[in-house]
């Protein structure tokens, strides 16, 4: 193919220039129209997913799978938001965080973590572009220049392994090809949001392409502080990244290079102070989303940089493919968080003392390297088999006012092996296996610590010395699958699987004088079964699934509460199950409508458990109360929604030149409970958002413009919680209304 001219990318690449220089950056750009432009049909389209490691149709895929990409993905994140803007976008998908945009929280059918630390371990995992991205600041890179999104629901330990009893998130970019593309896209918004976003890519030679993808994103601040008298200081954000990619192909083997990077500076998140009436969890009087009364220093601000490289390798054999993945990453940075949510002169406060922390994350560094091969071949047999290993080590510098600073060490090597196969025993009939055996190592240690501050003066604390800790666990998983063709159009699977998520070291409290904890591995086992249907002449797309599933030994984070600590438990059991269903329909020609809805059940089961609640007279707790212990048998887990429901439409209007369509989406939250301990403040119910887009496309000239708005209705809605000292609470994002303007280039 012809490799594209340099007048055509030294265009492409003063647009993106341009648009930068301006400070404007898209949310994400659709690579495409959900609706077939190039034909009158009113048929689906199919989904390519690689939730195995294959490409397959998601129809073949015998697990329940959600995607997102083009105009779905695109709305979702047009105002410039983090990742957790997929919260409650798919059902069974929760996502939260109280770091700000640095340490996102994951949730798939209940099941997550609520630990807020730099050194947090998560079920969920995120994979993108194949690579695992352990850490939690690693978690939270930008979206953009994304090809689709992969939300794969239950344990996935046989294939991808690092901790993944919840589900994994998989993000695939756009990669390198022959043909020359570029596009520019700008937006900008209320609260002085600027946008931009651009690639170009496209072949330098008749074996090596290119592609170069830039992320620019700005929102000014927004929010008071009505202590300090300042206007306009917290809430605004600046992230840079950028991703430049090679693919060289030839017969032999084909190489993909990613180098990618990240900057960012902003607010962490905002801490309300008595936002809530004790009886209550309804917003009171004292909340006011546009200001906080902060006496803490800092003003919330975070920073972090993070750098990372990948190289894929595919060679080609007889009848095989033997894959080679190679993955370094790094991060650093820090942030600092007026915890308490205000000043302890505040009236009515029953605060006794501020609490405000900083977190800084030194030199961590990630290497993964994974071996595959796997058959290439139609025949009934197909297999894979691979390799996998993976070495982590950072420290963490805690600072704390009252306390001091200590910093702590945490290191993790891990390495498995596994293998599945997949064989077709009829014209109808599938059936797949998969084993995985893990080898997981941590190991922790205590740096310099400097006592200081109050504790000092009140002569109640000093450096205590913690010898350093290793853990070591290994865990064989397992997966079994059929799929069966009932009909051309339907097919009905069933699931069984066990996987496991590798003990874990808190270190956390170490700097607030106690010692740090360790909880033993989790092992889960799964069951689901399900349905995958193209209807209506493959204008209806219905997939459902029924779960249920037991976690053995399930790690806790005992947060808050009148200790004010954070320390890993584990309780003997944890149950979940529920159903999720997907579906779209396209009713018309230009009428599409979409979304689904997941019912999650979960509960703790542990008779003698007990944690620590809210201090006294803070909240209302709803557990029995024993020497000042509450008991959490029964309850559900924390942060996990009973329900989410999500819909979508599309209706497009078209003219001689394009179109102009309409994309609204609408998502509800249902009961969900924030902390181990059940209490009537600490819950939220029948959270909700609405999201609305209106655009016209000019098809001939290849450009978009539209107008946007993420959270119309400007809900309120309570996220997240502080307990140790006052009803203090964090909430959604604000309202955002936008303007956007895409140009694309061939």
């Amino acid at each position: 193919m012809t490799p594209f001219s340099k007048s055509a990318l030294v265009a492409a690449m003063h647009a993106a220039l341009f648009g930068a220089t301006l400070g404007f950056s898209p949310a994400l750009l659709a690579q495409e129209s959900d609706k077939n432009l190039e034909t009158e049909e009113k048929q689906l389209e199919t989904i390519t997913i690689t939730a195995q490691r294959r490409s397959q149709s998601i129809q073949e895929v015998p697990i329940s799978v959600a995607t997102l990409s083009g105009e779905k993905f695109d709305s979702i994140f047009s105002s410039g938001d983090d990742i957790t803007a997929l919260a409650i976008k798919v059902p069974g998908l929760y996502a939260e965080s109280s770091n700000g945009r640095a340490a996102p929280r994951f949730y798939i059918r209940g099941l997550g973590n609520t630990d807020f630390d730099l050194a947090a371990s998560q079920p969920v995992s995120i994979v993108m572009d194949d690579v695992v991205m352990e850490n939690v600041i690693l978690k939270s890179f930008p979206l953009f220049d994304v090809e689709q999104v992969e939300v794969i629901r239950g344990p996935q330990g046989t294939l991808f392994g690092r901790n993944t009893t919840a589900g994994i998130i998989k993000f695939d970019t756009v990669k390198p090809r022959q043909e020359f593309d570029a596009y520019v896209k700008t937006t900008a918004g209320t609260l002085g949001s600027a946008h931009f976003e651009g690639a170009v890519g496209g072949g330098l030679t008749d074996s090596l392409s290119a592609r170069l993808s830039l992320l620019s994103q700005h929102r000014s601040n927004w929010i008071d502080n009505s202590f300090t008298g300042q206007n306009d200081v917290m809430g605004g954000y600046d992230e840079r990244a950028a991703r430049l990619q090679f693919l060289f192909e030839s017969d032999a083997f084909d190489a993909l290079l990613n180098v990618h990077n990240r900057n960012y500076d902003g607010t962490s998140t905002m801490f309300r102070k008595n936002i809530l009436t004790q009886g209550s969890n309804e917003l009171n009087n004292n909340y006011d989303r546009d200001v906080v009364a902060y006496d803490g220093p800092g003003n919330n601000r975070q920073n972090y940089d993070a750098w990372g490289t990948s190289l894929k390798v595919d060679v080609k054999l007889e009848e095989m493919t033997l894959t080679s993945i190679t993955a370094l990453e790094k991060a650093s940075g820090g942030g600092i968080g007026d915890i308490d949510g205000g000043n302890v002169n505040e009236a009515g406060d029953a605060a006794v003392a501020d609490a405000v922390t900083e977190d800084q994350l030194n030199g961590l560094r990630q290497f993964t390297q994974e071996f595959r091969l796997a058959s290439d071949t139609s025949n009934a047999l197909s297999w894979q088999v691979g390799t996998y290993y993976f070495d982590s080590s950072f420290a963490v510098n805690t600072v704390d006012g009252f306390f001091g600073a200590t910093e702590v060490f945490h290191g993790n090597t891990s390495w498995a092996l596994f293998g599945q196969a997949t064989y077709q025993l009829t014209e109808k009939l599938t059936v797949t296996g998969g084993l995985r055996y893990t080898d997981d190592e941590k190991t922790f240690s205590v740096g310099q610590q400097n006592v200081d501050g109050f504790a000092v003066v009140l002569g109640i604390a000093s450096e205590q010395q913690y010898d350093p800790i290793k853990v070591k666990d290994d865990q064989l998983g397992w997966e079994l699958s059929a799929n069966y063709r009932l009909t051309d159009t339907t097919s009905l699977f069933t699931r069984a699987a066990e996987g496991f998520r590798a003990q874990t070291i808190q270190g956390r409290d170490v700097a607030f004088e106690a010692p740090p904890s360790v909880a033993g591995a989790e092992t889960i086992t799964s069951f689901e079964v399900g349905t995958k249907s193209d209807l209506l002449d493959n204008t209806l797309r219905l997939n459902a699934a029924l779960f249920y599933y037991v976690i053995d030994d399930i790690q806790l984070s005992a947060i808050g509460g009148e200790t004010q600590g954070n320390q890993l438990i584990n309780a003997d059991k944890g149950t979940g199950y529920g159903f999720e269903v997907d579906f779209d329909y396209r009713v018309l020609k230009n009428l599409m409508l979409g979304g689904g809805f997941s019912y999650n059940k979960t509960e703790l089961k542990d008779d003698n458990l007990t944690i620590a609640p809210c201090g006294s007279g803070q909240c209302t707790v709803l557990d029995p109360v024993v020497n000042g212990l509450a008991l959490i048998n029964g309850n559900p887990f924390p942060q996990a929604p009973e329900t989410i429901l999500t819909l979508n439409a599309r209706y497009d209007y078209p003219l001689e030149s394009g179109e102009i369509y309409v994309y609204a989406d609408y998502q509800v939250q249902g009961d969900t409970n924030l902390f181990l301990y059940e209490s009537a403040e600490f819950n939220s119910k029948n959270n909700n958002e609405a999201g609305l887009r209106v655009a016209y496309v000019n098809y001939k000239n290849s450009y978009e413009v539209g107008v946007f708005g993420r959270n119309i209705t400007d809900q309120d809605n309570l996220k997240g919680a502080i307990d140790f000292s006052n009803l203090t609470g964090f909430v959604n994002e604000p309202r955002v209304f936008g303007i956007d303007f895409r140009m694309n280039f061939y």
